[in-house]
């Protein structure tokens, strides 16, 4: 009897050994699995951002290199949802200047931004130029790269030869006739292109505050849980 007894004790044994395994096995399968609270949003090309420079340009002192900040002054919104807040930082440079000429040649400068930074400190890359320069004084953009040229100052510049000019021939002419308005007209001429040679054309120039409109080359992806933007703070939870 006592053998019996033995081999039903290391028969339970064994059996309850060969199930504890599988009464384990479900416990991993409850695990929940992870969730990202990214995503991705698509600001597509051809976007206008209004900005407002915070440091001074000048094609007279400003060099190519040269870094520009600007903040945006205006959110923008794609489908009801904030993706540039106002406020938002962006970063770009000079890639080309040249100060107004002497007598002839307009100035000119060309701005490509390259970075837009988040209040929340988060960074993209934002390949975008100048579309308008609404608040540059005497000045226009001229192409599609975004280049703002400043006005001529042709007739100006005219002017000022045509006027010493005309009063030479009108002295000349009082004094020796025909060949000394001739004269006249020369030597007056003469001293209104010296006069202009010393002059220059409009600068372009931008103080802080100055308002541009950026528009942007390719498109732009941004992660919508870094914008601290009050349109997606209240969507985070659903997705």
């Amino acid at each position: 009897m006592r053998p019996l007894f033995v081999v039903l004790i290391i028969s339970v044994a064994a059996l309850a050994q060969q199930s504890a395994p599988l009464e384990a096995a479900p416990a991993k399968q409850g695990l929940p699995a992870e969730r990202s609270d990214a995503r991705q949003v698509t600001i597509p090309a051809g976007t206008h951002v209004p900005v407002s420079l915070r440091n001074a340009i000048s094609t007279k002192s400003s060099h190519v290199g040269d870094q520009v900040y600007a903040q945006t002054t205006f959110p923008v919104v794609i489908n009801d949802h904030i993706v540039i807040p106002a406020g938002t930082y962006v970063q770009g440079k000079i890639t080309s200047i040249k100060p107004a000429g002497r007598l002839k040649g307009s100035a000119e400068v060309l701005m490509h931004f390259t970075s837009l930074i988040y209040p929340s400190g988060y960074t993209v890359l934002l390949p975008g130029s100048i579309e308008s320069a609404p608040g540059v004084d005497k000045a226009q953009v001229k192409d599609k790269e975004g280049t703002i040229k400043g006005d001529s100052n042709a007739g100006q510049t005219a002017a000022t030869i045509g006027k010493p000019a005309a009063t030479g021939a009108v002295v000349g002419g009082l004094s020796r006739g025909l060949e000394g308005g001739l004269i006249g007209a020369g030597v007056g001429g003469a001293i209104g292109t010296a006069i202009a040679a010393f002059g220059h054309g409009n600068e372009v120039k931008m103080g802080p505050g100055t308002t541009l409109e950026v528009i942007l080359q390719r498109d732009v992806a941004v992660d919508a849980s870094r914008i601290r933007a009050r349109g997606f703070e209240h969507e985070r939870a659903e997705y």
